[in-house]
């Protein structure tokens, strides 16, 4: 047991001197590593924050029922009537024009265009909620609402949640794609650099077959080569994508300030930065074993 940890202790060590023997070559593929992880990783983290800002927006479909301007209180009450009567419904509130008229001025920051107007543009309405949000039962219900006396017109927005959801999937969907493309990318990156480490090490491996080395001695020091490199890389998109975030924050802050909403960017939990850690450290000991194993035959071919 004592001489399997030393043999290890030995390969990682030697990885860590090989890497510090050419700093230069070394940087150069870690950044490219960490830059192909942080493309994957940046927009996972970003679909994830507009994952979680979508989940506090209300995705219940509402149905906002116009009224004629020339709709009277009795009006408003026959149209109450029929709405409680109609099934499909869970809920209803009643916004008159002056109220409608006082939310979009303070919403719009001038309190005094409510007093100025001559003559108020805005129509008296009813907002409700249907007891699902399947298209089709809403679109139904729009049909009828529209049917219904003293109505002017009908809208629903019931169709941007769908949408947004939408475009969610379609966000993922990119994303793995993207993560695809990209570790083959890293494996490809990370075999080519222990093919050319095991090329300058030729002398050296074929010493260690004469005097009875096995391929998986051999072996140990390239694949743990990879993981670290891979590792390493793994570190340097985590730091990219916590730079990016970090910058964009405050910008994202603002804007949902503007809109009178509270949004902040979070960075990678513990468990996705585990994941993009492990993700790499096996890309790049996956490349590390193909390169190995290629190279290892060919050597044998042509000693």
């Amino acid at each position: 047991m004592k001489i399997w940890l030393m043999h290890h202790r030995r390969a990682i060590f030697a990885t860590l001197a090989n890497m510090a023997a050419t700093p230069v070559a070394s940087l150069f593929t870690l950044f490219a590593i960490g830059v192909a992880l942080s493309l994957p990783a940046g927009m996972y983290a970003l679909l994830d924050n507009a994952t979680q800002i979508a989940g506090t927006l209300p995705n219940q479909a509402e149905i906002t029922v116009f009224m004629r301007d020339d709709a009277g209180s009795a009006d408003i009450a026959r149209l109450q009537q029929r709405l409680g009567g109609m099934q499909g419904l869970s809920d209803k509130r009643f916004v008159s024009r002056q109220d409608a008229l006082q939310t979009l001025s303070k919403q719009m920051g001038m309190a005094e265009l409510a007093t100025e107007l001559p003559k108020n543009p805005l129509p008296d309405a009813w907002i409700v909620t249907p007891a699902t949000a399947d298209a089709d039962t809403v679109s139904r219900l729009v049909t009828q609402l529209r049917q219904l006396p003293g109505v002017a017109t009908v809208q629903a927005d019931h169709q941007w949640v769908q949408r947004l959801d939408a475009l969610l999937d379609l966000g993922r969907n990119m994303i793995g794609m993207l993560a695809v493309i990209l570790g083959v990318a890293l494996i490809a990156i990370s075999g080519n650099t222990i093919r050319l480490q095991i090329i300058t090490r030729h002398a050296e491996i074929e010493v260690s077959r004469l005097i009875g080395a096995t391929d998986r001695f051999i072996r140990r020091p390239f694949l743990y080569f990879g993981v670290i490199q891979g590792l390493m890389g793994g570190i340097i998109a985590w730091g990219i994508v916590s730079l990016s975030i970090a910058l964009l924050a405050p910008q994202v802050s603002l804007l949902g300030k503007l809109y009178a909403s509270n949004i902040r960017l979070h960075n990678l939990d513990f468990m996705h930065t585990l994941i993009l850690l492990g993700s790499a450290g096996i890309l790049g000991w996956v490349g590390a074993y193909i390169a190995v194993g290629r190279t290892l035959s060919q050597i044998e071919k042509n000693p």
